[in-house]
């Protein structure tokens, strides 16, 4: 029976203070991939796949350090984007007031990327066991959540991720996929969770 783990992973904590848009790990966020990095140390993935966002890229960078031999791929399948064009009616006013910021070219990009990630990854292995290893964004790790628990399209809003936090999914050729670990954050310190929450959230 062939089988995939795919780990997916939120990129450490973004540098809100430099310049620009795209912009790499703020030093929390490095220490973040750091000890994620040595949590993964000697698994044996397939392969590390991650987005070419900076925040992204570095991440993997630092992970990837420590799996040395794994291939690593940089893939817009699995970067920052919408991963569903969802209605807005019925959703609580700041869903909807957030999906309204999108503009229209990436309502139509951002779920054919989805839809790419989707066929790649959330699948069985036409033979033997895979792991991979998936640095990505909150977005797409709450899409992939959503659609492996067959959950109605619109539960991808309010599925939050922690910074470096761990999510395996299993994909066999036996029976429906399994989510075997959710947000998982035991590899970091208390003071190193739920980036961008305030204080009285971290646990």
């Amino acid at each position: 029976m062939a089988s995939r783990l795919l780990f997916l992973v939120r990129h450490g904590e973004q540098d809100r203070a430099e310049e620009g848009g795209d912009t790499g790990l703020s030093p929390r966020g490095r220490r973040q991939a750091e000890l994620l990095a040595a949590r993964l140390r000697g698994t044996p993935f397939a392969a590390v796949h991650h987005g070419p966002a900076r925040r992204a890229v570095e991440t993997a960078e630092v992970v990837a350090a420590a799996l040395p031999g794994v291939p690593v791929h940089c893939s817009e399948s699995v970067g920052d984007h919408l991963p569903h064009d969802t209605d807005p009616a019925g959703l609580p006013e700041r869903y909807a007031e957030f999906l309204a910021g999108f503009p229209e070219p990436e309502r139509i990009e951002g779920p054919r990327r989805t839809a790419e990630a989707v066929a790649r990854f959330a699948t069985a292995p036409a033979e033997g066991d895979v792991r991979e290893l998936v640095i990505t964004h909150n977005f797409l790790v709450g899409w992939l959540v959503r659609h492996a628990l067959d959950a109605p399209e619109r539960r991808w809003l309010g599925l939050n991720h922690h910074n470096c936090g761990l999510t395996v999914l299993r994909y066999s050729s036996g029976g429906p996929p399994n989510l075997i670990a959710h947000n998982d954050v035991a590899h970091l310190p208390p003071e190193l969770r739920a980036t961008g929450l305030p204080p009285d959230y971290r646990f």
